[in-house]
């Protein structure tokens, strides 16, 4: 693969941060994705500024960036789920925010996956 491969990630409020890093590390191992190919952690804006996101994003040295609700529901997904839109206001968080982290023309490589509680996809860039 060449290009940005960007990690989305959608997590409950308050996540433990075990929690989060054992759902994230059980889904790159069913993609067979190693955490070095990752190079960036995308989430919904308020989860990443909780600990469980920003201790998994340093832990491996992915820069993290958040989405407003409002940012990740423009982006069109395949897999859109209405009980996430009831709890956070877009019915996507991980694929869309993956998407948008890797810009335009970017592409998912993991659609959504459901590990622990952890929701994650995986998308790469164009460039």
């Amino acid at each position: 693969m060449t290009g940005l491969l960007v990690l989305g990630l959608g997590a409950r409020s308050a996540t433990p941060a075990a929690d989060v890093e054992a759902g994230v590390s059980a889904a790159l191992v069913q993609a067979g994705v190693l955490p070095a190919a990752i190079t960036v952690l995308a989430t919904l804006d308020r989860r990443a500024a909780e600990p469980g996101p920003r201790v998994l994003a340093e832990r491996h040295g992915w820069r993290i960036v958040g989405y407003t609700a409002e940012e990740l529901a423009a982006v069109d997904v395949p897999h859109p789920s209405e009980t996430v839109a009831r709890r956070s206001g877009t019915a996507s968080v991980a694929e869309a925010a993956a998407l948008l982290a890797a810009g335009p023309g970017a592409s998912l490589v993991l659609p959504k996956r459901v590990v622990g509680g952890i929701t994650v996809a995986m998308a790469l860039s164009r460039n």
